[in-house]
């Protein structure tokens, strides 16, 4: 069970991730993000109140309060790093947040066997590749280098905090509950900063592009969800690393839909990939 939530955790972040770049494209990174989780906060309102979630509330509740507030820095630094420098080197670098799940649970006692480290070493590698890193070109900026690191961090983190913060199904529910309003409250803030600044535009979201911000909040929300079921019914180090593979479902989502066509690195990568799953699959 904790592989097939995992890499559902992976294909949800993906297509999320790949419905998020087609929709920064004609609106604001910070709109994209606030409408996109309000939109989820009502789901899961709605949600929280049909299940009676309210009565798993307790200390838990706090984890998933940390991950509301990780997670749109973590974002908001990931756009700016791809404002700054070529989506093939961040991309690729962004994915090693996986290293902080992956550290936590060895800390907590967690020991893979021999197979699940190949695995694991596998599938990053894979990872890495699959977001077809430039090994040549012109030089990348610091900025965009720390940023690129802050934001990794940031996902990782969030990875570990939600996959902490309940311990039932309701509880997870409320947990994401929690996680999401603290989101729209953190992002609502820095775009009500940015406008009165004015770095950024007053939101304005078309009607026709409601469906698909839902599509991304939502799928967000699942991937979440999932990954903390993935991280509860088995190894942290195993979720962690398959839920990581949303890389290879972004490409080939542009890949299938967009007609972009995927570079020889991006191919092996994928390739990598799915080989480190099977071994840990089967480790």
């Amino acid at each position: 069970m904790t592989a097939l939530f995992a890499l559902a955790t992976s294909a949800l972040w993906g297509l999320a991730d790949f419905g998020g770049g087609l929709l920064t494209r004609r609106t604001p990174a910070l709109t994209v993000v606030v409408v996109s989780q309000s939109i989820a906060t009502v789901v899961l309102g709605a949600i929280v109140v049909a299940t009676g979630a309210w009565s798993e509330a307790g200390p838990l509740l706090w984890f998933a309060v940390a991950a509301g507030l990780v997670g749109p820095v973590a974002m908001y630094a990931f756009y700016k790093a791809l404002a700054l420098g070529p989506m093939g080197v961040v991309s690729p670098l962004g994915s090693l947040g996986v290293a902080v799940p992956v550290g936590v649970g060895l800390v907590l006692g967690e020991r893979p066997g021999l197979l699940q480290f190949a695995g694991i070493a596998v599938a990053v590698v894979g990872v890495v590749l699959a977001g077809g890193p430039q090994f040549k070109g012109a030089p990348v900026q610091r900025q965009a280098v720390l940023l690129t690191l802050l934001a990794a961090f940031g996902f990782g983190a969030v990875m570990a905090l939600i996959a902490e913060a309940s311990t039932t199904l309701t509880g997870l529910f409320l947990a994401l509950f929690v996680q999401r309003v603290t989101n729209v409250v953190a992002g609502a803030t820095a775009l009500y900063a940015a406008v009165r600044r004015g770095t950024e535009a007053p939101p304005k979201v078309s009607p026709a592009a409601l469906p698909a911000l839902a599509f991304v909040g939502l799928a967000d929300v699942a991937a979440n969800a999932t990954y903390s079921l993935a991280a509860q019914n088995g190894p942290v180090t195993v979720a962690a690393v398959l839920a990581s593979l949303y890389p290879v479902v972004t490409a080939l989502a542009a890949r299938g839909i967009l007609g972009e066509r995927l570079r020889g690195v991006q191919a092996a990568g994928a390739g990598l990939a799915l080989v480190g799953t099977v071994l840990l699959a089967t480790g």
